[in-house]
């Protein structure tokens, strides 16, 4: 079985699923499990309605939720001529569903809030392919990955449960049919929705593909594949056509935006390839992340981070910054869920660059200033480049001010004041 994940960016208008259904008509395969992200800039707006809730403004709530609404019916429009179609009361009774649960909601907890109604993207997206797609002749059975993968109660970060996501999966799945399921989400012991970070369609992807021992992931994205930099920042980018699993984990640690973090593990383990193709040429071959011994091209590969903090800690009395201290100075980034893009110590100072994604950093420095010196320079941005040479960081020119860099065998990363 073969398993494709088409992101936001695919299916972002009428178009775009139009463009999905050809590609899926040139295809031999029908035993293809599609995972499919929510449509363009949904989830964003989806979060706009949970700021709203919780500002207890209701005029806005309402206003950010029609907004939503109007996109995905104008979809639906330009999709399905019968205005009597079937997804019209499913999508009516979808939306239903969510101001439903805003009505009723008694919970204060943000992530739990923002896990039951974001998801509403991927149900809505899937519901409309599924069902243009049998229009189409392209016959799939729609699934609720929520159903099937299931996680811990750790709300917009779940954590999958393998044994039982596989034995669902296995047991609710034929390898020979097609199916159509959301990425990010799945669901706890409580049968509440969870979601498994930004970006988690492809993590979700790679969950399905292990649990089938698929032969293949294909990642359908907008670009060719996987570039050797981010074209929107970087001149004259270059196609990787193979690279080694390890190497692909590298650089999705390191920030790499094609590749999601947590995609890869589980496929390295399966040694399942995951491709990387343009849904704008989908004849072209794209790159490939499978078993092989080293990276071709083997180039330098360059990545950038912004919204990042430099933080740099040291301590009150000069003495040293031992394994207590580091303990405790991590147990603090883990309290916040703050994640550490790079990290320099010597003997009485420590130095971190940080990502903030929930907004703890007030709380995080105070805490911290308890028990050292503390200052942050906020807003700075981490260049990584993987099998750098000399001449690599050319691009910075001399007008950038180099806060801290670190150099390791084949890796050179700096902060730059933004």
């Amino acid at each position: 079985m073969q398993i494709y994940k088409f992101g936001g960016a695919s299916v972002k208008d009428a178009q775009s699923v139009r463009n999905v259904a050809s590609i899926l008509e040139n295809t031999t395969h029908r035993d293809i499990l599609i995972v499919i992200s929510a449509m363009g800039k949904t989830t964003n707006a989806l979060e706009e309605v949970v700021t709203n809730y919780f500002n207890e403004n209701k005029n806005a709530l309402d206003e950010s939720l029609q907004k939503v609404k109007d996109f995905h019916y104008q979809i639906i429009g330009e999709l399905f001529e019968n205005k009597n179609h079937p997804i019209y009361w499913k999508i009516d009774g979808l939306f239903g569903e969510i101001s439903s649960f805003l009505e009723r909601n008694k919970s204060p907890k943000h992530s739990f809030v923002y896990d039951q109604i974001v998801s509403f993207g991927e149900l809505i997206s899937t519901h409309i392919i599924s069902h243009y797609l049998n229009d189409r002749g392209i016959r799939n059975t729609w699934l609720d990955a929520r159903n099937l993968v299931k996680t811990n109660s750790n709300y917009r970060e779940g954590e999958v449960d393998w044994e039982e996501t596989k034995r669902n999966i296995t047991e609710n799945i034929n390898p020979s049919l097609m199916y159509i399921t959301q990425g990010f989400i799945g669901s706890d012991p409580n049968y509440f929705t969870t979601t498994l970070g930004r970006e988690g369609s492809d993590y979700s992807a790679a969950i399905f593909a292990y649990c089938l021992e698929a032969e293949n992931v294909t990642i359908w994205k907008d670009v060719a594949g996987v570039l050797n930099a981010d074209p929107r920042y970087f001149t004259d980018t270059q196609l990787l056509e193979k690279i080694p699993y390890q190497e692909a984990i590298e650089l999705a640690f390191y920030g790499a935006s094609v590749i999601h973090p947590k995609t890869l593990q589980p496929l390295q383990k399966m040694n399942i390839p995951l491709n990387v193709r343009s849904f704008l040429n989908p004849n072209e071959a794209g790159s490939s992340v499978c078993d092989v011994k080293e990276l071709s091209p083997k180039i330098p590969c360059y990545i950038r981070k912004q919204n990042q903090h430099l933080l740099s800690l040291s301590s009150l009395d000069f003495s040293f910054i031992a394994e207590e201290n580091i303990s405790f100075i991590f147990n603090l980034l883990a309290t916040y869920q703050i994640k550490v893009s790079l990290l320099q110590n010597s003997a009485i100072s420590f130095n971190l660059c940080i990502e903030d994604k929930y907004n703890n950093l007030s709380q995080l420095l105070e805490d911290l200033s308890k028990r050292f010196k503390v200052s942050c320079i906020e807003g700075v941005i981490l260049y990584t480049v993987r099998h750098a040479q000399p001449n690599s960081f050319d691009f910075l020119g001399d007008d950038k001010e180099v806060l801290l860099e670190q150099f390791a065998l084949n890796t050179q990363q700096k902060i730059v004041r933004q």
